[in-house]
């Protein structure tokens, strides 16, 4: 009987020892799937990174201002293009030379006071905007401008 006794509790053990090794890996089975889930859940749920902004850099130029108080007056400038689309930088890119003739038409009557004046700046940057934003030719369409901004500004 002893035998049968030694048998039997071998054969618990096993059992023992086989459904902790089940329980083991249903756990660590779980543990992978449930991870898996949340990083997939997590990443779903994050948005996706915005694209980066697109610029246009127009080289800076110099424009005679009217004469006030003080004697001739220089502008010097250096603007930045931010703009909606791939479409729209290289539409102003081909067009620079237009891009560059617009925006110096617009400072010859401007006057140092105004430019340097409160808000001066802002409704300059406005109408850069507006004249900017006019179709080239009949060709292209007009430019999906975001933003204009100064990189150099300089009255003397």
């Amino acid at each position: 009987m002893s035998a049968t006794k030694f048998g039997s509790s071998k054969m618990l053990m096993l059992v023992l020892a086989l459904a902790t090794l089940a329980l083991a890996g249903a756990g660590m089975a779980l543990y992978v799937l449930m991870g898996a889930r949340s990083s997939e859940a997590a990443t779903a749920a994050a948005p996706e990174a915005p694209p980066p902004p697109i610029f246009v850099r127009i080289e800076p130029f110099t424009v005679n201002l009217p004469e006030d108080n003080y004697g001739p007056r220089l502008l010097y400038t250096g603007l930045s293009l931010k703009v909606a689309d791939e479409r729209s930088r290289q539409t102003l890119v081909e067009h620079m030379p237009q891009v560059r003739s617009r925006l110096l038409m617009l400072f010859p009557g401007r006057k140092a006071a105004e430019l340097t004046a409160p808000g001066g700046k802002e409704s300059l940057l406005a109408e850069m905007r507006a004249v900017l934003q006019a179709p080239f030719s009949s060709t292209h369409a007009a430019p999906a401008i975001e933003d204009v901004l100064f990189t150099e500004f300089i009255v003397q």
